[in-house]
């Protein structure tokens, strides 16, 4: 395999590990080939016999290669068995009214049950969470805190944790000052504002197609109309359909989640990013960026957002930390560009400000570097996660199953066999105690019958694999059935 030199300060197991495989991922390893033994693997790399055990762990943990007893490791998968991605649905874009919340509803309906096993939620599990490290955070808000955390915060937000999530958009590139961030409670309410300060009753707005379910919901509440633009599942909406829309239906506002969209995973090239930018600069139209999945990447670099190309101030940027570090701490913010101060009015209006001790508690967590250093552990769980359950879904589902190849997030975006209605399949499964999110909910109309979302934020484990088991014979049994039909 050659001796490698390490250049970097990176766990040299994960190192060793990242080239074994991108040899597996060249096709160079295959199938069922022999590594090295660990003592080659140590010689080979000039490294001790304990780190080449843990790489040769780490991916074994992806489900990469495995061990066979008094034999050693072998190869397990490649990525030359990951089946076709979703095909894109194409459809006109025509304006719609939007009526999704009967069928999310009863969906969602007892989803969040301990006797579930939940394919239907696209969040951490509590385990890849910090919480020890957070509850001291807490713990030194209530002790530090002006008058312990009990009074109202900034409109705003806490100045403190402003300025930490200005930080945090160095990530990205983005140059922002603390004034210019608005602290919501989670994304969803930084997405509502958003459309409130850009839009009035009656408007239409595009999003892309497939959408979270809970665009389409706060949309409807609002009494706008909806253009859907298609979205090609590996790099995002198609830009030309954007641009036809714009030209002929009046589009006012733009939704989008570049990175890692939900349910999908796609992620925009930064090309097109710049690109779609230039578009609603052009046509003065505000496009508002989900960007909750964004510090969620598996690769080695955070994608650009396109915030980074926005000079007009045109683009409105939402995030969260609800997907990251504490769902429950409803930690979001708004970067509102021209809108401020519509955004931070509405804002004083609708709920007058955040709750103040988890805005305090957050921005001490932020400010001590233990974020960075958490994420770095989530992304690699993440990441071994997606792996596994596609295997899991390669090995229990039919042959002509197709399935995303997120770079990031949470969830996996699989198209069945057409004569499989998943929302059909979502009330069997729950009889099973399994949930799984339909693909109608990510749509305003039956474009996706055939598709559903499956989420990955749980570990790998026997209840997981034996939840995508009972799927798969599920689904076989439906596809029998129509055949019979």
């Amino acid at each position: 395999m050659g001796k490698a030199v390490f250049t970097s300060d990176e766990h040299l197991y994960l190192q060793v590990a990242d080239g074994i495989e991108k040899m597996i991922a060249g096709d160079v390893l295959r199938i069922g080939d022999k590594l090295p033994s660990v003592r080659v693997l140590s010689e080979e790399y000039g490294i001790s016999m304990g780190t080449a055990f843990q790489a040769y762990y780490h991916l074994e943990g992806k489900g990469l290669i495995e061990s066979r007893p008094k034999s050693g490791y072998y190869v397990r998968f490649t990525h030359r068995r990951f089946p076709a991605v979703p095909q894109m649905i194409r459809h006109e874009p025509v304006p719609a009214e939007v009526t999704v919340q009967e069928m999310i509803k009863q969906v969602l309906h007892r989803i969040t049950a301990e006797d579930m096993t939940n394919f239907a939620l696209a969040a951490p599990a509590i385990e890849l969470l910090p919480t020890a490290k957070l509850n001291k955070s807490v713990v030194h808000a209530l002790r530090n805190g002006k008058d312990h955390c009990i009074g109202y915060e900034d409109t705003q937000g806490n100045p403190e944790l402003r300025k930490q999530i200005a930080k945090l958009a160095f990530n990205w590139g983005g140059r922002i000052a603390p004034d210019e961030v608005v602290v919501t409670s989670g994304c969803m309410e930084a997405i509502g504002l958003s459309l409130r300060a850009v839009t009035v009753p009656g408007d239409t707005v595009a999003v892309e197609s497939p959408a979270y379910f809970g665009i389409y919901q706060i949309i409807e509440c609002l009494g706008l109309k909806v253009v859907e633009i298609p979205s090609d599942p590996e790099t995002g909406p198609e830009l030309a359909s954007l641009e036809k829309a714009i030209d002929k239906l009046g589009i006012r506002a733009v939704i989008l989640v570049p990175n890692f969209n939900n349910p999908a995973g796609s992620c925009m090239p930064d090309e097109n990013k710049k690109r779609l930018v230039e578009i609603i600069q052009q046509h003065q139209i505000p496009l508002i960026e989900d960007d909750i999945y964004g510090e969620l990447y598996f690769g080695r670099h955070r994608p650009k957002t396109c915030k980074y190309y926005d000079t007009q101030g045109l683009l409105i940027h939402c995030s969260s930390l609800s997907k990251s570090l504490a769902p429950g701490y409803r930690i979001g913010w708004i970067l509102p560009g021209r809108f401020l101060d519509k955004v931070s009015a509405l804002k004083q209006m609708y709920t007058i400000s955040s709750p103040t001790l988890t805005q305090v508690a957050v921005a001490h967590f932020l400010s001590i570097g233990r974020y960075e250093y958490h994420l770095k552990n989530l992304r690699k769980a993440l990441h071994t996660q997606s792996l596994r359950y596609i295997q899991g879904i390669l090995q229990h589902f039919p042959d002509d199953t197709r399935i995303s190849r997120p770079q990031g997030g949470f969830v996996l975006w699989v198209e069945l066999n057409a004569a499989i209605d998943t929302y059909e399949l979502c009330t069997e499964a729950l009889k099973h105690h399994i949930s799984i999110a339909p693909g109608r909910i990510f749509s305003i109309g039956s474009n996706y019958s055939n598709y559903l979302r499956i989420g990955y934020g749980s570990p790998w484990n026997e209840k997981v694999e034996s939840g995508l088991k009972t799927l798969g014979s599920i689904i076989r049994k439906m596809v029998a059935r129509s055949a019979i039909k």
